[in-house]
């Protein structure tokens, strides 16, 4: 459904982009990831046809974005950077004047996003007196505005309370299940992309350092928990085996060790085994170790 092909983009003469590529399959909710300034509104701006790319390309759909904007963007929805709307006008006249310049919809289509978005009680009250959830509900009700097959969501819950948070992560699993939509969705809130995205690309800098299943990084099979009587005599065996002791009760083996191993020496040496169990890593912790080599590119799956 999305095919990046090298893009690139500086500012000013300060890369914001640097030869970034991606794939994102139709029906998927795919994550891309990064502290502020790592990319991600420059991608989105690149996609929607506002930024122009100094090098590479944007496919919606198979369509270039740059030679067939029109077309390109046809089935695709957006809420870039903050929704803005008339605040004197109701949210259902803003709804009315924005789709005049997109594409015509029928008061049906319409009372259904408002409908999805659940707005329905308030979308004829003055927008100025919502709340940013109900801004951002308004915004999303207009990026279902006519039927998109793609929808590419920049920060959606920036600034939003916990409850707005759920509220909108809900709201976007729920038209992805009953749709079918393609959704790229931004953010540095590690949390919210953890819950909602099976794929990630991780931007930093301005380039991509990682692009798969973050689960794949998760659990690698090589940390893990035990629960033994003797960690004087393991701490030495998992030495032996090319490993090493960490904090809390954990340790790390190579990749070219089996846990069989471990267990297998520590009870010929006379350790307890009572328990030994993987550690599953956060995507925070696994931004954190990618990033923390100032930017430079780690090995991951590719998707």
């Amino acid at each position: 459904m999305i095919e990046l092909r090298n893009l690139s983009k500086a500012f000013k003469g300060k890369p914001a982009l640097r030869d970034f590529s991606l794939t994102v399959q139709r029906g998927e909710i795919f994550g891309l990831l990064g502290h502020n300034g790592a990319g991600k509104s420059t991608t989105f701006g690149i996609m929607l046809g506002q930024v122009f790319a100094d090098a590479g390309e944007a496919f919606i759909d198979g369509v270039s974005v740059k030679k067939e904007r029109e077309r390109a963007l046809g089935k695709v929805g957006a809420i870039f950077e903050a929704p803005a709307f008339y605040d004197y006008l109701s949210g259902w006249a803003n709804l009315e004047i924005l789709t005049s310049y997109s594409a015509p919809v029928t008061r049906r289509e319409m009372e259904e996003a408002v409908e999805t978005v659940g707005l329905a009680a308030r979308i004829h009250d003055p927008v100025r007196t919502y709340s940013h959830g109900m801004r951002q509900r308004l915004g999303l009700a207009q990026a279902l505005l006519p039927a998109p097959e793609l929808i590419l969501l920049d920060e959606p819950t920036e600034g939003l309370d916990p409850e707005g948070i759920h509220e909108i992560r809900t709201l976007i699993q729920r038209l992805n299940r009953e749709r079918g939509l393609t959704v790229l969705f931004s953010s540095h809130l590690l949390s919210e992309v953890e819950q909602l995205c099976d794929r990630v690309a991780i931007l930093h800098r301005g380039e991509k350092i990682f692009d798969g299943r973050w689960e794949s990084l998760a659990t690698d099979g090589s940390r893990l928990a035990l629960n033994v009587d003797d960690w004087t005599k393991t701490a030495r065996i998992v030495a032996a085996l090319g490993g090493k002791v960490l904090p809390e009760a954990r340790i790390e083996l190579p990749p070219t060790r089996d846990v069989a191993e471990l267990v297998t020496a520590l009870v010929a040496a006379g350790v307890k085994v009572r328990a030994v169990e993987p550690q599953r890593r956060s995507l925070e912790q696994i931004y954190l170790e990618l990033t923390a080599g100032g930017g430079a590119k780690a090995g991951g799956p590719t998707a």
